[in-house]
């Protein structure tokens, strides 16, 4: 292999393992939604607001994103998925 050859393929090597580390540490890291009783019947963003608006009993943080779009980001675990299905 010549020299620019090999030196082309040290860079793609470098560019993708860059990239995938890029990868890696920007996925969003967040908690599913609880699997107790209290979150049972947590089917939408409607029924999160019971206890999670301001002056409930478990107010959202102040920089919490927005309080609309709670299932984008807290999944249901697939088990429960499941068994609202049946």
């Amino acid at each position: 292999m010549n020299a620019q050859r090999k030196m082309t393929v040290q860079f793609v090597g470098f560019i993708l393992i860059v990239l995938a580390i890029l990868f890696v540490i920007s996925g969003k890291r967040v908690m599913p939604v609880p699997g107790d009783e209290r979150h049972a019947r947590a089917r939408d963003v409607a029924s999160c607001g019971a206890c999670h608006a301001p002056g409930m009993a478990a107010p959202l943080k102040p920089g919490h994103p927005p309080k609309e779009q709670c299932l984008i980001c807290h999944k249901l675990s697939k088990q429960r998925n499941q068994m609202s299905i049946k």
